[in-house]
Formats: C-alpha cells, sequence, structure tokens
C-alpha cells in the first residue's frame, strides 16, 4: 500500500528544506564562502537593490560583484528568518568596517533556488528623546 502526502505535508516539508537551505546560505555568507553562499540561487536570478535602484540578472554576475566588495564583512548576525511556501524574509545585520547595516532580504523560491531577491539596507539611528517614554531599548 502506497501513501499519498496532502498537499500540508508537502508544504511542511518544503518549508522545512528551504529553512535549511536558508541556514546554510546565511552561514556560508558569514564566513565568506562565496561559492557554498550562491548555491541557494538559481542561474537566472534577479536581485535588487532598491535603494540605488541597481539590479543583478544572474547568479554568476551576483556572485561576482559580491566577490568582489571592496570591505569584506566583520560581523554578520540573522536576527530572525520568516516565511512560508515560496516567499521568505531574513533580518539580519552586517558590519561592514565597524558599521552595522541592518539587512531585510526578501527572497522569492521556485524550484528550491531563488528567482528574485530584494535587499534592503539601513544605517543605525539614534532615537529620538521625545518617544522614550511610549518606548524600551532593544539590545542592538
Amino acid at each position: 500500500m502506497k501513501i499519498r502526502k496532502n498537499s500540508r505535508q508537502r508544504s511542511f516539508i518544503q518549508d522545512k528544506q528551504i529553512r535549511k537551505t536558508l541556514h546554510a546560505h546565511w552561514l556560508a555568507s558569514a564566513a565568506g564562502d562565496i561559492a557554498a553562499e550562491h548555491d541557494i540561487y538559481d542561474d537566472n536570478v534577479i536581485c535588487d537593490y532598491p535603494q540605488s535602484g541597481e539590479r543583478i540578472k544572474g547568479r554568476s554576475n551576483l556572485q561576482a560583484l559580491r566577490g568582489h566588495h571592496p570591505g569584506k564583512p566583520s560581523g554578520f548576525v540573522v536576527r530572525r528568518i520568516v516565511g512560508r511556501g515560496n516567499l521568505w524574509i531574513t533580518e539580519y545585520t552586517i558590519t561592514y568596517q565597524g558599521h552595522p547595516a541592518y539587512t531585510v532580504s526578501m527572497m522569492e523560491f521556485q524550484n528550491n533556488k531563488v528567482v528574485h531577491e530584494t535587499q534592503y539596507f539601513a544605517e543605525p539611528f539614534e532615537a529620538p528623546a521625545w518617544r522614550s517614554q511610549w518606548v524600551q531599548m532593544m539590545n542592538k
């Protein structure tokens, strides 16, 4: 007798596999393993940097661009990964030359590969005193 998996079971298994793939991707990125870091991408991936208006087409171009970055990261911390199905979001901090960049990566998957990624980079800023009565400070 053959047991068939229902769509909920398949989705759970797929989500678990993508989360595992993402963890491997971010570990490789933090370690500077440029080849392993780019295993996650489809050959025809598109990566957008909306803040600078840049679009990188193709895994080979993305890998080359990142491999030639003049300031290699000195720190890399994943804050959280959330997602389901084909859309996954990672919040992380990259430190370049002593300065943190708070980053959000949105990855769209097809056939277990990233086909589109959008990354946003934000500089830290001091919290204004006027709103201190309503907030708690987070650990950075």
